[in-house]
């Protein structure tokens, strides 16, 4: 083969490797395309799907730049009659810095214009009056769900009244407060449009308070108190699942989040009471 051909033929061959590069970058950004999330039911959650959706945008957009670079430097360099350039030691510390800085500006300066308002909303918000307090104690492998009465009161709880067969949240008898108070196990209680504010407790070790559809996600930590404030804006029921992996029993700790029409609450919540 004369030099014609083999230049030729060097040419197709990086043009080819290039389209490769190009394609699977392509291909990637296209298949990222799709929606992963399902079905949105809480107020606050728009601004979490806002921040993965910026997320998914900007590293997509980060990520078909880097291919259609890597694609132009295969067919660039590929061919036989390229002479190399390399660029001095100053360009390559000042392409990377310059690089660097700007993808993290990218990512960083998003999230928190977009995700600040949305973790004031989330933790930093003051539940209003008419918002319904649950306290829910975690253990392997259940959801202990503590609801004051109609007093609105819950009542006190001791460590050394904990019974896992006939007092599993140590609810002490002896206190006025909780003679109306509701529990219940694995099975939530909520009211479309009416802020629900969460107090979590683990009895053991490490859980997650995980509500997909709600965008809720919250670590349960022994010892720690976590308050997590949210408002649904669907009714229906949805699934409650732990998202830390706590035990050879971690699958089954999943429990159902019920949200009722407007007004509907309180029957609601003696119904499953009386279940």
């Amino acid at each position: 083969m004369n030099e014609t051909g083999v230049r030729n033929r060097s040419d197709i061959e990086a043009w080819i490797v290039a389209f490769v590069f190009l394609g699977f970058g392509i291909g990637i950004v296209m298949y990222g395309r799709q929606s992963w999330l399902p079905p949105l039911a809480s107020k606050h959650g728009a601004g979490v799907d806002a921040m993965l959706h910026y997320l998914l945008v900007a590293t997509g957009s980060m990520l078909l730049v880097a291919f259609t670079a890597l694609s132009w430097l295969v067919w660039t360099g590929g061919r036989r009659h390229t002479v190399p350039q390399l660029p001095s030691h100053r360009t390559e510390i000042a392409f990377s810095l310059i690089s660097g800085l700007l993808m993290a500006a990218v990512a960083e300066v998003g999230v928190l214009a977009i995700g600040l308002p949305v973790w004031q909303q989330y933790f930093g918000a003051v539940p209003p009056p008419n918002a319904i307090t649950i306290d829910v104690t975690a253990q392997q492998f259940l959801w202990n769900v503590h609801y004051p009465g109609p007093d609105g009161a819950f009542g006190r709880t001791r460590v050394s009244l904990v019974d896992d067969a006939s007092n599993p949240i140590g609810l002490d008898p002896a206190d006025a407060a909780g003679k109306d108070d509701v529990i219940l196990i694995n099975r939530f209680v909520a009211e479309v449009d009416r802020p629900v504010h969460v107090r979590l407790h683990s009895k053991d070790m490490i859980h997650s308070f995980f509500l997909p559809h709600l965008r809720v996600k919250q670590d349960v930590i022994p010892g720690m108190t976590p308050e997590i404030t949210f408002v649904p804006t669907r009714t229906g029921t949805f699934e409650l699942a732990c998202a830390e992996l706590c035990g050879l029993g971690h699958y089954r700790m999943q429990g159902l989040f019920k949200v009722v029409p407007a007004g509907e609450f309180d029957k609601a919540l003696r119904e499953e009471a009386a279940q």
